[in-house]
């Protein structure tokens, strides 16, 4: 093996570079397979994941994810492989277009993946440190969360509607902010 000037050695050296192998995984990557009740089939596995048949191929699990979760959660789905690099297979256009059955598979992922519940009453948001402690009731009953003071925690969805973003991901809607009482907007001053 050579060593450059650096004394480190040449890394094209340690792996062998398929520049056309490379191409064709390029290639791929790009190519959008949309995935319609003709040519792909999705059912129940044994663990109680979705799992797809496909241009000859069989995936034992599927990602399911939404392009645009806010818009338009039932078109332009994405349906990835359930390991770390989440490679797409396809994607289903609409969803209404797949066998009844298979969409409520699909809708039922949909929702494990994007759970989001509603907060229906604010009890108390304080700040303090830079972070914001949250307790309010959600239509799952109550909770306690933290946000960030800074960034993104509460995103304008409309004139109404907030979309807010724990610091562990986790994220809570509120539909209408205008349905909440006075008392309630006015706790979430600091974020309106």
């Amino acid at each position: 093996m050579e060593e450059r000037e650096n004394g480190l050695p040449d890394l094209l050296d340690l792996q062998e570079f398929d520049e056309e192998a490379l191409k064709q995984e390029s290639e791929e990557l790009l190519e959008i397979r949309l995935l319609t009740k003709d040519n792909a089939v999705f059912a129940r596995n044994g663990g109680g994941f979705v799992s797809l048949k496909t241009g000859g191929k069989e995936y034992a699990r599927v990602g399911i994810y939404l392009t645009f979760p806010l818009t338009c959660p039932e078109e332009y789905i994405s349906v990835r492989e359930a390991d770390e690099k989440a490679r797409e297979i396809g994607m289903i256009e609409k969803l209404s277009q797949l066998e009844k059955e298979q969409q409520e598979m699909i809708r039922e992922q949909i929702r494990l993946r994007y759970f989001m519940p509603s907060i229906t009453k604010v009890l108390d948001v304080k700040e303090e440190y830079g972070y914001a402690y949250w307790n309010v009731v959600t239509t799952f009953g109550a909770c306690r969360f933290t946000t960030q003071m800074s960034g993104d925690a509460v995103i304008h969805l409309s004139d109404s509607r907030l979309l807010v973003t724990d610091i562990d991901g986790n994220r809570y809607e509120i539909p209408d902010f205008y349905q909440l009482s006075v008392m309630e907007r006015k706790k979430l001053d600091l974020f309106i």
